[in-house]
């Protein structure tokens, strides 16, 4: 998923004050903008908070995302009466009043952003749009699941500490690439945190699936391809049960990487399908050896279907640090080499 944060603040660094009504920041030519971001992207997602301060309708997105922690949604608000598209509420916890509004996800706890990431993942989200509030915000920054940031500033607006909620400030880490811009005033910088990498990542995973019809067919087992790129280029490839009948895609090309004595610390693997989190055949699962080997980013097609076990691998990587991308689009050619499971 490619995940862009994007929000207006106050020369003081505000994105709301403390009063019943909505602080309007940017500026007709800034919102202008906004819209066409948000016409690129599959997704929007705001927290709950926002939804109860401002009531918006979310225009110019087909699915609307909202995280809450309470459950506290009334179905009055206007994002349920008067938009169209999907609707996607992430909690903690089941929303009964909200059935016939909206899909509720009832997520594991805590809802953390990796956790929001990967359910949104499985329901074919490739490009997310992130509005806040701060405190959504502040999580996909910590938690380092942003590729880029849109802020916009109004120096025009100077609420004080008296007026204000909390300051949100954004720092970009040093050597960051930015663009900055002028809107009516507003002043628009844009933050590339993460390149995107959308066509290098298809070529290796092309590889992977096509290194995924090698596989025997199994009936307890999915036929899965892997490609590694290591630091320095080099590749290495694997499929399930290549060179064993209890080896995964994963496991085998990470096995040949090693005995070529490759260095895997910060390398790339390809895998047609979300690596595994749960094995009994094996004493470590695909997910704990890209974690023990250093690998940087992991980077599939398909999430795993709960037929076996309900894997956990993408949400577990995103929490220890490690980069996931995923690519639906080539999910159903996944499924079709997969198709004697189903």
């Amino acid at each position: 998923m490619r995940i862009t944060l994007s929000f207006a603040a106050t020369q003081d660094g505000y994105l709301d004050d403390n009063t019943a009504t909505r602080l309007k920041i940017s500026t007709p030519e800034d919102w202008e903008a906004v819209h066409a971001l948000r016409s690129r992207h599959d997704a929007i997602l705001i927290g709950a908070e926002t939804l109860r301060r401002d009531n918006p309708t979310l225009k110019g997105v087909a699915t609307k995302v909202v995280v809450s922690r309470s459950g506290k949604i009334d179905p009055q608000l206007r994002l349920f009466q008067a938009s169209t598209g999907r609707i996607l509420i992430l909690s903690e916890q089941p929303i009964p009043a909200l059935d016939k509004v909206a899909k509720v996800i009832v997520a594991r706890a805590p809802l953390t952003a990796a956790r929001i990431v990967t359910e949104l993942e499985r329901r074919g989200v490739e490009r997310l749009l992130v509005e806040g509030g701060a405190q959504i915000l502040r999580q996909f920054i910590e938690e380092g699941l942003a590729d880029e940031i849109r802020k916009a500033v109004n120096p025009a607006i100077c609420l004080g500490e008296a007026l204000g909620s909390t300051p949100f400030r954004y720092t970009a880490p040093e050597g960051t690439p930015t663009r900055e811009e002028d809107l009516g005033g507003m002043q628009v910088t844009h933050y590339t945190l993460q390149a995107d990498r959308t066509a290098e990542d298809l070529h290796y995973l092309q590889a992977a699936i096509e290194a995924s019809r090698n596989c025997p067919i199994c009936t307890t087992c999915y036929r899965v391809g892997a490609v590694i790129r290591t630091a320095d280029g080099t590749i290495y490839t694997g499929y399930t049960h290549e060179t064993s009948p209890t080896h995964h895609a994963e496991q085998e090309a990470i096995l040949k990487a090693l005995h070529a004595g490759a260095d895997l610390r910060g390398a790339t693997i390809y895998t047609s399908m979300e690596p595994c989190s749960k094995r009994a055949s094996e004493p470590e699962s695909c997910t704990e050896l890209i974690l023990r080997y250093g690998f940087s980013r992991v980077v599939f097609a398909a999430y795993e279907p709960s037929k076996f076990v309900c894997c956990e691998g993408a949400c577990t990587l995103r929490s220890r640090g490690v980069a996931v991308r995923v690519y639906s689009s080539l999910t159903n050619e996944v499924l079709q080499i997969n198709s004697h499971l189903f």
